[in-house]
């Protein structure tokens, strides 16, 4: 069985600030421990710490057992990885450097193909054979024929971007849990997951006699898995860490009796420290009258300066405060009209009618045709006209279908991208990217900018670029640039995924004043309560309203 022991350590940002400060904590054999906190607080930094990407500036990690990592990147693959590829990368490292070494020889044999090649090519084989790879190629024909329907042959070479977000994460989460490593670090794994496949997840980590050190804001999926909860809490010196030792459950308890214990002794503290200071004025004073009372003087100053080495108790750690202002506006009565629309090879024809003002939540399977949908109505429909031209410069590939989406009258589109996708964000700072505004959102004087980033907990970012945000960082950078665009249809695309609870909360409260129209595709239980229609995409390829949320449509059934 595995372990993890991180003792003391330190990590500094290139600017010189301290991100995280004598964080210490241990996983268990067997455990399954959560690691929380909020966004940009340093989290998958800590994960990037222990699995050895980064080398902390002080302390250290010991671990035991084989090590699997699954990166907060995986749901969001839109380059030419293959399924092979993306399997080799949370394959043990002997595995991906002998399936290295088979790529090698393969592209030596068809330059030359001599004796030598050929040798080095048999080489290569065996020594792909004594890794484990063909047992790992077992392994994942089981993993893709659970996770995509496909066997490993028929999907070895298919690109990762041909599927659906929760489906490259469960591929890749089956490949970490049947695989041979003990202890699995998995940043945000429930992202990009429908209900089935957490309530999945969820009954596999409690099964698994895995070590898992994991990063996650689904609080039912704490909830149900968490034996432990590591807390990186956020301090003016740098960020650390709190361990509650009990499962999620009580963690939120535990917490604020943590919170009234620390600010009583700092209460406590303050009193003793002025009464030492007093205490020392009153001897100064008869010291002045009283050449007797000159040692008594010096010992209440001795006293003072030594308990003011000894410094005051821990501070209360800084909560965070997101302010989410979305405004909207008046649009026409009938916001979207679907009419016989038909997302082709996804679902069937539907129509739709959504009012102005109304809450629909998109719920179904992963592959189903959801984000299609949105990305479909971000696009302004389909024959947009100019007034429905969605807000920001983010390009939007066009969705193959037929029937017709029409927005209604003064309905501007905003859309939040799930992958975080935006090309035209890269390598600009947050306060570049307010400052300087774009072609649909006019630009705002840099103290103004400033203002509006800390309201959403961004101030401490603003020179960094967008590209180097946490996932949680982008999509709040997301949802003040929609607040600040004057959309008034919202397209919000699995918003709550990388947001830690505060800032759901937030959005939240900022959705129940907005003035317009709202679609939301989600997983999220909780977050899904503030919605007053559900729109199903089915199994059996049908779409259809209820009343309540529906949450055990299967994967539709199609040709793959």
């Amino acid at each position: 069985m595995g372990h993890v022991d991180v003792a003391g350590i330190r990590y500094e940002l290139p600017d010189g600030r301290v991100l995280l400060d004598d964080v210490s904590f241990r996983v268990g054999e067997g455990a399954k421990v959560a690691l929380v906190g909020a966004n940009g607080s340093g989290k998958t930094t800590l994960l990037r710490i222990v699995s050895g990407d980064l080398a902390p500036h002080d302390g250290a990690v010991t671990r035991g057992g084989g090590l699997g990592v699954m990166r907060q990147f995986v749901g969001s693959v839109r380059d030419a990885t293959t399924v092979a590829e993306l399997l080799l990368s949370v394959a043990p490292p002997r595995v991906r450097e002998a399936a290295a070494a088979v790529d090698r020889a393969e592209l030596a044999m068809m330059e030359r193909d001599d004796e030598r090649t050929q040798l080095r090519y048999a080489q290569a084989l065996s020594d792909w054979a004594d890794a484990g790879g063909y047992d790992a190629e077992v392994l994942w024909d089981v993993c893709c024929t659970e996770a995509i329907g496909l066997p490993f042959d028929r999907a070895r070479y298919r690109e990762v971007r041909t599927l659906s977000g929760g489906e490259q994460k469960r591929l890749a989460l089956e490949a970490l849990l049947r695989g041979p490593d003990e202890v699995l670090l998995l940043d945000e794994p429930d992202n990009y997951l429908d209900v089935p496949a957490k309530r999945w997840l969820e009954e596999r980590l409690r099964e698994s006699q895995k070590t898992v050190l994991y990063v996650s804001h689904d609080r039912e999926l704490l909830a149900n898995t968490a034996t432990r909860v590591v807390t990186v809490e956020l301090g003016a010196a740098g960020n650390t860490a709190w361990t509650h030792p009990q499962g999620y459950a009580t963690y939120h308890q535990a917490r604020r009796d943590r919170f009234a214990r620390l600010e009583e002794l700092r209460r406590r503290w303050d009193e003793e420290h002025q009464k030492l200071k007093d205490l020392v004025a009153l001897y100064k004073l008869k010291a002045t009258l009283n050449d007797g009372m000159a040692a008594a003087y010096k010992a209440a100053q001795t006293r003072l300066r030594k308990f003011e080495e000894k410094g005051p108790p821990q501070a209360v750690p800084r909560e965070q405060n997101v302010k989410v202002r979305l405004r909207g506006g008046r649009t026409g009565k009938r916001a979207v009209v679907c009419t016989d629309l038909e997302l082709t090879g996804l679902m069937k024809p539907f129509d739709l009618e959504v009012w102005y003002g109304e809450r629909v939540a998109v719920l179904g399977s992963n592959g189903s045709g959801k984000s299609h949908f949105l990305r479909l109505l971000a696009a302004g429909g389909t024959l947009p006209e100019r007034e429905h031209l969605p807000v920001g410069d983010a390009v939007i590939t066009p969705v193959t279908h037929t029937g017709r989406a029409k927005l209604g009258a003064r309905v501007r589109p905003g859309w939040f991208a799930q992958t975080h996708e935006h090309p035209e964000l890269v390598g600009r700072t947050l306060l570049e990217i307010l400052h300087r505004g774009d072609e649909h959102r006019a630009g705002m004087p840099r103290e103004e900018a400033a203002r509006a980033l800390d309201r959403y907990e961004l101030a401490e970012a603003s020179e960094q670029t967008f590209d180097s945000l946490s996932g949680g960082q982008q999509a709040r950078l997301q949802i003040l640039l929609l607040e600040l665009s004057g959309a008034t249809l919202l397209l919000l695309d699995e918003p709550t995924d990388n947001l830690d609870v505060a800032s759901a909360d937030a959005l939240e409260e900022g959705l129940a004043s907005y003035a317009g129209t709202v679609l939301a595709v989600t997983h999220d239980r909780w977050f899904a309560r503030g919605f007053d229609r559900f729109l199903v995409f089915g199994a059996d390829g049908e779409v259809y309203e209820s009343d309540e949320p529906v949450w055990d449509e299967g994967r539709v059934r199609r040709v793959r």
